[in-house]
């Protein structure tokens, strides 16, 4: 095992969420199949999370896998999402994937944006 093996990942992907994005990419029977995580400006509070399936797997992207899913996160995201957790969350008033991120000091209601 190689010391990259053993660091932690700038992102990390909740088993929920693994599960979630496989059984996504199998019901879409897609090329599709990985996530990508984008951090955008706009939104309610200043930057708005980004969630697509994605076939093609960039340079600079930084690669997270967790129970056979794939997380994409491009570099200038990353400086938003650094230490944060991608989770799917089913309660009462729905399910979505919903990411905890440390570095905002503040967000909307519906958790899809967010400001530093």
């Amino acid at each position: 095992m190689s010391v990259m093996d053993q660091m932690e990942p700038p992102v990390k992907l909740s088993d929920q969420a693994a599960a979630r994005v496989n059984t996504i990419v199998e019901e879409m029977n897609s090329d599709k199949r990985m996530l990508r995580v984008a951090v955008n400006g706009g939104g309610c509070s200043g930057f708005q999370y980004s969630f697509d399936l994605d076939d093609t797997q960039n340079p600079d992207d930084v690669v997270v896998t967790n129970k056979g899913a794939t997380l994409l996160v491009d570099q200038i995201s990353l400086m938003y999402l650094a230490g944060s957790e991608i989770d799917y969350v089913e309660d009462m008033i729905g399910a979505s994937f919903q990411i905890k991120n440390p570095n905002a000091t503040a967000s909307c209601s519906c958790g899809s944006s967010f400001a530093i």
